[in-house]
């Protein structure tokens, strides 16, 4: 009897050594450059949000909890998820499968190894010893120099950027910026958005960034949504 215990011992002893071994180690670097992905939708800058929440810190915290954030779902607030190597996995194996109902809009990373090597750069970087990897979207091809919101302060981008006029006459907006210059937009191709945060523009003061490939697409980014209706003029004719 003493020889099967030990035996059955043994083999899940073996067992359990082959599962860990089977577990891929993670790389910070590699999953610098898998971020890069992430970064379109997270910052990893202490309560800097974008469409998802900031990153920073995430090692340790409970799911759903950065006051700063004002955008989870009731499921992930309710999850009681720490997020760990193992609830991490988990999460990016399969948002909807491991927390269903949430509002993350990612399918999921198939790949193990992948997904270590991203758990191992979210460690490092929560612990500061990884370095932040910043997403660029570039707009306008170059015409504006414009990027997405988030990765520029934008009380201080260049007078080319510095809205100060907008009119609308018919399908199309003309926008004024403080060096002088009119470009004109197709009304769809033109969006208008807010940005709050310190790093968006001071009040009154808007701020056009690129948005498309070949500099036919652009938003107008305010401090607040009350300024939008008070700043744009019905005007055909050009301002003398």
């Amino acid at each position: 009897m003493r020889s099967i215990s030990l035996a059955l011992a043994v083999v899940l002893t073996v067992v359990a050594v082959g599962a860990r071994a089977a577990e891929p180690s993670g790389d910070a670097s590699r999953g610098a450059a898998l971020f890069r992905t992430c970064a379109a939708c997270h910052s990893l800058v202490p309560d800097r949000n974008m469409t998802g929440p900031s990153l920073a810190g995430i090692w340790g915290r409970k799911a759903g909890s950065l006051e700063s954030f004002e955008r989870y779902s009731s499921a992930l607030r309710a999850s009681g998820v720490v997020w760990d190597a193992k609830a991490l996995d988990a999460w990016l194996k399969s948002p909807a499968g491991f927390i269903p109902d949430s509002h993350m809009p990612f399918a999921g990373i198939p790949n193990a190894q992948q997904r270590a090597d991203l758990i191992a750069y979210l460690k490092g970087a929560s612990a500061g010893k990884a370095p932040a990897v910043a997403g660029n979207r570039n707009g306008m091809g170059g015409m504006m120099g414009g990027t997405e919101p988030h990765f520029t302060d934008l009380k201080k981008v260049g007078a080319n950027q510095q809205v100060r006029a907008i009119r609308i006459c018919r399908d199309s907006y003309f926008v004024t910026t403080a060096d002088g210059k009119t470009t004109a937009f197709w009304e769809p191709n033109l969006r208008f958005k807010t940005d709050s945060s310190a790093v968006g523009p001071r009040p009154g003061a808007p701020v056009l960034l690129g948005a498309g490939m070949i500099g036919d697409r652009a938003f107008v980014v305010f401090a607040a949504p009350d300024e939008i209706s008070g700043f744009i003029k019905h005007r055909c004719d050009a301002p003398k």
